[in-house]
C-alpha cells in the first residue's frame, strides 16, 4: 500500500491511497466515524437560567461545541482508576457565568486548566437581553460517534475511485462539446489534442462521455487506487485523527487475527 498526501492543514487532509481495496479504505472511513474518541460535554448542571431557551436545549448545544482533546492525557470514565466518580484523568470541567444583555459564546466556558481552553470561542449558545443571566457548570469526558454525534470528532469521511481517463485522439474531432460540458474544467486542447489538465479534480460523472458523439472518451475509476477526504471539528487536527484511526484500525485487525486462529 501507498499513501501520498495531496493537502494537509489542521482541520482537513486529503489523500491518495494505491494498491488497496475499497473494503479497506471504507473501513478507515467507518472508524472515523464511530471508533475514534474525542472530548465532548456530557453532564451539565444549571444553578440560573433566565435565557428564552429551555435547559434542554442549552445542554444540548454545549454538547455539540468541539473540545480540544489529549488523547494521550485523558482516558475513558468508565475504564479510568477512579470508578466513574470523575477525576482529572477521565473528565474536564468548565464554568460559565454570564448577565445582561449579549450572546453567550462557546468562549465563555471556562475550563478548570487554561490547556482546555476552547478554541472554536465564537459559537453562540444563546443571546442574553437585559437582566436575564445563565450560570452553569459543565462536565465533559471522551466518547465515540457511535455512542451520539457530539462525540464524532471527523466530519464526512469520504473517498471515490482514481480517476482513469482515455482519449482515443483517432475518433477525436476536437469538437469542444466535452470541454464545454465537464463541470469541473478540467479537459483542454493542447498541442492540437484533448488532454486533461487535472485528473483528480474528475468527478466520474462521464459527461464527457454522454456528449461525445464519435465515443473517442472513456471515463472510469481505478479499482485499487482511491482519493480520500476528510474534515475535523478541532477537537482533533486531521492528522491526530487520521493517525489514531490508523491505530484503532491495526488494533482491530489483530484481534480478528487472533481469534481467527482460536478456531483452527
Amino acid at each position: 500500500m501507498k499513501v501520498t498526501t495531496l493537502e494537509l492543514k489542521p482541520n482537513k487532509a486529503v489523500l491518495k491511497i494505491e494498491n488497496t481495496k475499497p473494503y479497506f479504505v471504507n473501513s478507515l472511513r467507518r472508524i472515523m466515524l464511530s471508533e475514534l474518541p474525542k472530548l465532548a460535554i456530557e453532564d451539565v448542571i444549571i444553578y440560573d437560567n433566565t435565557t428564552p431557551l429551555f435547559d434542554e436545549i442549552i445542554a444540548h448545544r454545549l454538547g455539540m461545541i468541539p473540545l480540544p482533546t489529549d488523547l494521550k492525557l485523558l482516558t475513558f470514565r468508565d475504564q479510568c482508576t477512579c470508578k466513574g466518580k470523575g477525576c482529572p484523568n477521565c473528565t474536564v470541567r468548565y464554568t460559565l457565568s454570564k448577565e445582561g444583555e449579549g450572546v453567550v459564546y462557546s468562549g465563555d466556558l471556562q475550563p478548570e486548566e487554561k490547556s482546555w481552553a476552547i478554541k472554536e470561542d465564537k459559537i453562540p449558545i444563546v443571546e442574553l437581553t437585559k437582566d436575564q443571566r445563565l450560570i452553569l457548570e459543565v462536565e465533559a469526558i471522551l466518547g465515540r460517534g457511535k455512542d451520539h454525534a457530539k462525540w464524532q470528532a471527523v466530519q464526512a469521511p469520504a473517498y471515490k475511485y482514481y480517476p482513469i481517463i482515455e482519449i482515443d485522439h483517432k475518433k477525436c474531432d476536437l469538437c469542444k462539446k466535452c470541454i464545454e460540458e465537464c463541470p469541473k474544467n478540467i479537459l483542454e486542447i493542447k498541442n492540437k489534442k484533448l488532454s486533461v489538465k487535472d485528473i483528480e479534480k474528475c468527478t466520474l460523472c462521464r459527461t464527457c462521455m454522454d456528449v461525445c458523439e464519435k465515443n473517442a472518451i472513456t471515463v472510469r475509476g481505478d479499482e485499487n487506487k482511491f482519493i480520500f477526504r476528510f474534515e475535523t471539528d478541532g477537537s482533533l487536527t486531521a492528522k491526530e485523527a487520521l493517525l489514531e484511526s490508523a491505530s484503532i484500525l491495526e488494533k482491530k485487525y489483530e484481534e480478528l487475527g487472533k481469534l481467527l486462529k482460536k478456531l483452527k
